[in-house]
């Protein structure tokens, strides 16, 4: 495990956080430091060596070998603090529907399932949120247990108009529902680290000084849409409204269903929707030309841009890439349909494609709707 022990013999950690949290003015006049979720993020991954996760939208930050890591950073004036910990607004009507036991067994079921996703898509064994809290002139670092709630263990505390609460047999949990947001009661344990900022009267000067030295690097964006990396759905844009999308029972990741002609139980594709090509002709290799696709867990897949129209994200052989998503990552059966529901629960219904090199690409799975974000932030903005 992660404990500890690690973060305090890490003296370059401590520093940054230190560091950026001293020039908390730049963003507030108050004496509590400022450090942004992303930037704490980012700190952590590179002085640990963890592969960052965040962007992904997925139940971990960054991932440490086997390890998940979920990193928060709130504001904490005493010992214990309530924080979001999962979001379910693509199943908030169905939420609606229950009410006290019923309710709560169900918030855990999806909650342990986003768990469940995430260790099978980077083959992660065990769990840690890592929390940099911050309080009047001070920022308190501790670990603590990532854990599955407990059904068997579940007890109502309250419930009202606005939400419920309620605990297992490690924690507390509150569910709020006009965000259908899930939280989690962070306790502050008696071995954490404690960093004295002193908060710079002045932050603005130090980047200017920053500025002025020549040998100052300019930073690189991480990627640029369509160039560097493509968004694709896992639903069906023809048969999908924006307020009810829907996977095809006979294409996409379910095409092993279409008639016609025999089909193998394995037989599936990734859309790949005509603006994708509209718009970044040159993103993918031309139809039918091979190049490797990299899963989170590093699995090389034989890939290929097919069918008619380019309509068509596949692996060589087929079923790889219904091993990989629909048995391995989703756990479906053969046979079994899969369903805008399924992905809604486990909070993703589109994926990554980044690209590495002319022959290589990346895979990993985006948040609910990104598919229709990157349409209209990226394509459409050209």
């Amino acid at each position: 495990m992660f404990d500890i022990n690690k973060i305090k013999s890490e003296k370059k950690y401590l520093e940054l956080l230190s560091g950026v949290a001293s020039l908390s003015k730049l963003f507030s006049d108050t004496a509590t430091p400022y450090v942004n979720y992303r930037i704490a993020e980012n700190i952590f991954c590179s002085v640990f060596k963890a592969e960052n996760l965040s962007r992904s939208d997925t139940a971990y930050d960054a991932k440490i070998n086997n390890l998940g890591v979920g990193i928060k950073t709130f504001i904490n004036h005493s010992n214990s603090k309530l924080e979001k910990v999962a979001e379910f607004n693509a199943l908030s009507s169905e939420i609606r529907k229950l009410k006290g036991d019923d309710l709560i067994r169900r918030l855990a079921e999806y909650r342990n399932e986003r768990i469940s996703f995430a260790n099978r898509t980077y083959e992660i064994n065990n769990g840690i949120y890592h929390c940099v809290t911050r309080t009047i002139k001070k920022i308190t670092i501790f670990n603590t247990s990532y854990d599955f709630i407990n059904i068997n263990k579940l007890r109502l505390l309250k419930e009202s108009k606005a939400g419920v609460s309620f605990r297992d047999n490690l924690n507390e949990y509150s569910f709020n529902y006009s965000k259908s947001t899930l939280f989690k009661k962070f306790v502050l344990p008696s071995e954490a680290i404690d960093l004295n900022i002193k908060i710079l009267d002045d932050p603005f000067k130090i980047i200017l000084d920053l500025l002025s030295l020549k040998n100052l690097s300019a930073n690189r964006e991480l990627g640029e849409a369509g160039k560097n990396y493509v968004i694709l759905p896992l639903y069906s844009l023809g048969l999908s409204k924006p307020e009810n999308k829907v996977v095809g029972e006979k294409s996409g990741l379910n095409q092993w269903n279409a008639g016609g002609r025999k089909r193998n139980i394995g037989e599936v594709y990734i859309p790949v929707p005509a603006v994708i090509h509209k718009y970044f002709p040159d993103f993918f290799p031309k139809r039918d030309v091979q190049f490797t696709l990299i899963t989170p867990t590093k699995e090389h897949l034989n890939a290929s841009i097919c069918q008619d129209n380019s309509k068509a994200l596949m692996t060589d052989p087929n079923k790889a890439l219904a091993d990989w998503i629909l048995r391995k990552l989703l756990k479906l059966k053969e046979g079994e349909l899969l369903t805008y529901d399924k992905l809604k629960e486990i909070g993703t219904d589109c994926v990554i494609i980044r690209k590495k090199s002319q022959y290589t690409y990346e895979i990993d799975f985006g948040p609910l709707d990104g598919f229709d974000d990157f349409v209209l932030n990226s394509a459409y903005s050209g």
